[in-house]
């Protein structure tokens, strides 16, 4: 089915193939897959009273599993109480991160970017505007990417290009003639500016011509965009997509529910049957007062379905949800089953199909901000960065800079006790040393600074 309705979207041969299966995974993220059928689900005939196949018709219940997978898993990587935090054995360069990461708003940058690019790919785009730092998340279906030969994991370029209206371009202020044409949007970085085009109608073939009012130079020496592919698999512009192989079953899903509500409608006002009647069906006036007078062997009957069908569809489609999510790794937790309060420990091991898929987001995501951290590093050197109102100094560009990730599910109070007593334990059998200690339970207890909290302990014990 799923194979169907691509059929039904005619690839722009404008752009490239990737651009157009990447288009329909994003129409299945955000539900617009079925917009492209052009009947609804309760359109059963059409005008001529042909029978309309379920294949052209909209499904009526629309089960958002794709979107489910990908927000279960992303509340695991980069929601308020999963968000890493940058470490660097400079503070200086620590805090300076953290501030730039408060004041732009990375958290909420990196939600919006895990979320596009579950269907394979995102770029996020760094800009240094007025000594202050802001991210942007680009979408990676129109965007072309050239890599460093000699570097594979950095950009030489990257080209944006797309089709928009004359109406939109009216709006961005373009002088353009025709509001109703397609014309070609573009927009290219390399290391050292940032070029802008003018538009161009989408029908000629015209060689861009550089738009020198809105072009700027950056001056950073590198391509201020992370390209992130989403999880292993893919080729070498874009990884796989978190929720593909849930696509057919979700199709199944929505059209069983779909049929499950039109089967109770028909129960709800059933159809009824009449056998060698004695009078013409429009004279037939249904209700309990209303006695059907038929021949001696006709017969009259209500056509009703069985509850027990509507139940049948209920329990298949609670199969195929459990096979869809074992299939992507996801979230198959029911609240029903959890009869109490349940360890960080214990939650782990049942959701361990989704701690896997959460696990390979933050490798491939932490990478991105691991890249990220070094251009902010590399811009303080070429710009005075200013971030939560404060002026940051230029910062370390060989300081070694890591990811400190929150534990998967917090700890109950037993196993905050458990691990008060291992890490006293070991850091008295000097085995461990303090300040390391209280790195691993930072996140536990909301400690921001960890060099300042030992001062602060060693203040207290000299008092």
């Amino acid at each position: 089915m799923f194979a169907t309705i691509c059929g039904l979207i005619p690839p722009d041969p404008s752009y490239l193939p990737r651009t157009n299966r990447l288009e329909i995974l994003s129409r299945v993220l955000d539900g617009s897959l079925y917009d492209v059928l052009p009947y609804e689900f309760h359109e059963e005939r059409s005008a001529n009273g042909d029978y309309i196949p379920l294949r052209l018709r909209r499904p009526s219940v629309r089960y958002p599993m794709a979107r489910i997978i990908v927000d279960d898993s992303l509340a695991l990587v980069f929601s308020d109480g999963h968000f890493p935090t940058y470490n660097c054995p400079d503070p200086t360069v620590s805090a300076a991160l953290a501030a730039i990461a408060r004041d732009a708003g990375l958290n909420q940058t990196m939600q919006e970017a895990a979320l596009r690019g579950s269907i394979g790919s995102v770029a996020i785009l760094l800009r240094v505007l007025k000594s202050r730092i802001f991210f942007q998340v680009l979408q990676s279906q129109y965007l072309t990417p050239v890599w460093d030969q000699e570097a594979p994991d950095q950009l030489s370029s990257l080209t944006e290009k797309y089709k928009v209206s004359g109406t939109h371009l009216r709006a961005l202020g373009y002088d353009v003639t025709d509001l109703q044409a397609q014309y070609w949007f573009m927009r290219k970085w390399d290391t050292e500016t940032e070029l802008w085009f003018l538009p161009w109608p989408s029908a000629a073939d015209n060689a861009p011509i550089l738009d020198h009012s809105r072009t700027v130079r950056h001056g950073l020496g590198f391509v201020p965009i992370v390209w992130v592919r989403n999880l292993p698999g893919g080729d070498e512009i874009d990884g796989g997509c978190t929720f593909r192989s849930a696509v057919e079953t979700n199709i199944e899903i929505d059209y069983q529910l779909s049929q499950a509500g039109r089967g109770l409608k028909y129960s709800s006002d059933p159809t009824l049957l009449i056998r060698e009647p004695a009078f013409a069906d429009s004279e037939i006036i249904r209700g309990g007062g209303n006695a059907l007078v038929v021949s001696e062997k006709g017969d009259a009957k209500l056509l009703e379905i069985g509850g027990t069908a509507a139940a049948a569809v209920i329990e298949y489609v609670r199969t195929l949800r459990e096979f869809a999510l074992e299939g992507v790794h996801a979230n198959r937790a029911s609240p029903e089953r959890l009869s109490g309060a349940q360890s960080g420990r214990a939650l782990e091991l049942m959701n361990q199909g989704l701690i896997w898929l959460a696990d390979n987001l933050r490798v491939a995501y932490g990478r991105g901000m691991l890249q990220l951290a070094r251009m902010m590093v590399t811009a303080s050197n070429l710009y005075q960065l200013r971030a939560d109102g404060d002026l940051l100094p230029a910062l370390d560009p060989n300081c070694r800079i890591t990811l400190s990730w929150p534990r998967w599910y917090a700890p109950g109070s037993q196993d905050r006790q458990a691990d008060a007593q291992t890490l006293q334990t070991l850091v008295n059998a000097k085995l461990m040393s303090r300040e390391t200690a209280i790195r691993a339970i930072a996140d536990v207890y909301a400690i921001q600074d960890v060099p300042t909290e030992l001062l602060r302990i060693d203040t207290e014990e000299t008092v």
